[in-house]
């Protein structure tokens, strides 16, 4: 397992990787009819626009065959006005590697990109029935806010975390 900064030729792998999660992770979630129509083109652009842009901070995870399971994606939303503050944006594994200890050391490699940023407050935000916020939740996380979101037509619970101290995070 290696875990490293992502460059361009990574954003195919890290397309596949994001609507395959999306499939597995939100399926009964969001409408199959949404999740369906999610495309590798459209995403591999998505992903040539965040590994370039400035202050967005993209990581993969590769298996021992160089193929790449995972991602996180982390940085400052615009809409993130809060001083020494930051946000991750993205943590997806394929499903077969998911609860193998890969989510963890992507969420220690963007934990370590924060700290070098000097940022000591951090929000994520997830669906209310996504899973993963119990993963946020062990290392950590503490509720801050819900909204409601509509995706697809879908009413959602948005649910945003906040760490207020990377060092537990790095420590455990």
């Amino acid at each position: 397992m290696n875990i490293r900064k992502a460059v361009l030729d990574d954003s195919k792998g890290i397309a596949k990787v994001h609507v395959d999660s999306w499939r597995s992770t939100y399926r009964n979630i969001i409408p199959d009819a949404f999740l369906e129509k999610l495309s590798y083109d459209r995403r591999m652009e998505l992903w040539n626009e965040n590994i370039i842009k400035e202050g967005n901070y993209v990581f993969v995870a590769e298996n021992s065959d160089g193929e790449i399971i995972g991602f996180a994606d982390c940085g400052k939303r615009d809409s993130n006005h809060i001083p020494e503050s930051g946000d991750l944006t993205a943590i997806y594994l394929l499903e077969e590697y998911q609860g193998k200890g890969v989510g963890k050391r992507l969420l220690r490699k963007v934990f370590l990109q924060f700290e070098e940023l000097g940022f000591n407050r951090i929000f994520v935000e997830v669906l209310e029935d996504n899973k993963t916020r119990y993963f946020y939740e062990y290392y950590g996380a503490e509720l801050n806010k819900a909204k409601k979101i509509t995706i697809a037509g879908a009413e959602l619970n948005l649910l945003i975390y906040e760490w207020n101290n990377i060092r537990d995070v790095l420590i455990k």
